[in-house]
């Protein structure tokens, strides 16, 4: 098999293990009592992180933390311009009805730290501390909202608030499902990462730029999917929300547990273009989250015209 081929299926193992990962640990902590709300805040949220933090550890480790900074930058980049653009070409996203002012705020105080930390040079374990923190907060709040909206519109049933959960799902497959996850993340994030550093050396790229197009690209496939359904089922403040929570899981939770197996030093080339696209990219939503202005087709074609430029330029 190609490298490419390799690769290819390092990140669907990746993605397939990451669900299974997500199902299995949604159900086994409902099963033994612990509240849906917390499930949904914590399990599913890191969950559906996990091939991104795979890869991100997997690369420090294996000496090229390019490839992991790269990962979540261009992962950002990626979802408002591209998961957000490609939907509204198909369906306008009606997004002058959703209420996402809060997270959004965080998300950008998120990114404004991340910015302001890379400018020391390496991301260290102080650095990571610090993500940690930020993330504990938001969580806090997130749960706190939570609770006083869940009494002010009453309980709901638990398989409409969890993704992934299965009031019926047996044991065995409880274990089925967290083995899988358990086996096949580090497999893919192996898999993708030996297979990317090749893919660099044969084309005379660096394992940031790998990162940030490839690898990105890649791990950004299921918010993809999970807004294109959004946009067709009319559910404009899923695929926003899904992007906002995303981008804050990438910048806080990601880096920061990255950095506790060892620092990530920041290249030039981030400092000077990368992480000013990621943060303009953030900032372009503004009108969609404050003015109420729809996601519709022209604004889709821009934003996906701003992505495959900007892919165009780190290429080079």
């Amino acid at each position: 098999m190609t490298v490419w081929a390799l690769a290819g299926l390092g990140l669907v193992i990746l993605l397939l293990a990451g669900d299974a990962l997500v199902k299995g640990a949604v159900n086994l902590s409902l099963r033994v009592g612990v509240p849906a709300l917390i499930v949904s805040l914590t399990i599913v949220a890191f969950g559906t992180s996990a091939p991104e933090l795979l890869i991100s550890i997997d690369a420090v480790m294996r000496g090229m933390p390019g490839l992991a900074l790269g990962n979540v930058v261009g992962s950002n980049t990626a979802n408002v311009l591209l998961v957000l653009g490609l939907p509204a070409i198909l369906s306008v996203l009606h997004t002058s009805g959703c209420e996402t002012r809060k997270t959004y705020i965080f998300m950008i105080v998120a990114s404004v730290l991340f910015i302001a930390l890379a400018f020391f040079g390496t991301f260290t374990f102080w650095s990571g501390l610090i993500l940690l923190a930020a993330l504990a907060y938001m969580l806090f709040d997130a749960a706190r909202d939570a609770t006083r909206h869940r009494r002010a519109e009453k309980a709901l049933a638990v398989e409409d608030e969890v993704e992934g959960a299965d009031p019926d799902m047996p044991w065995w497959r409880i274990i089925l499902f967290l083995v899988l996850g358990l086996v096949g993340l580090p497999l893919g994030a192996s898999l993708l990462v030996d297979n990317a550093s090749i893919i660099a050396r044969e084309y005379g790229v660096t394992d940031a730029v790998i990162g940030l197009t490839l690898v990105a690209l890649g791990t950004s496939l299921p918010e993809l999917a999970t807004t294109v359904m959004a946009a067709l089922r009319r559910q404009a403040d899923v695929a926003l929300g899904n992007v906002i929570g995303s981008n804050m899981f990438n910048l806080l939770a990601i880096i920061g547990i990255t950095t506790l197996i060892g620092p990530i030093p920041v290249e030039r080339e981030f400092l000077t273009f990368d992480l000013w696209v990621m943060l303009g990219a953030s900032l372009i939503l503004i009108p969609f989250v404050f003015f109420k202005v729809d996601i519709g087709r022209v604004w889709g074609v821009l934003l996906t015209a701003a992505y495959l430029a900007y892919v165009t330029i780190v290429l080079i």
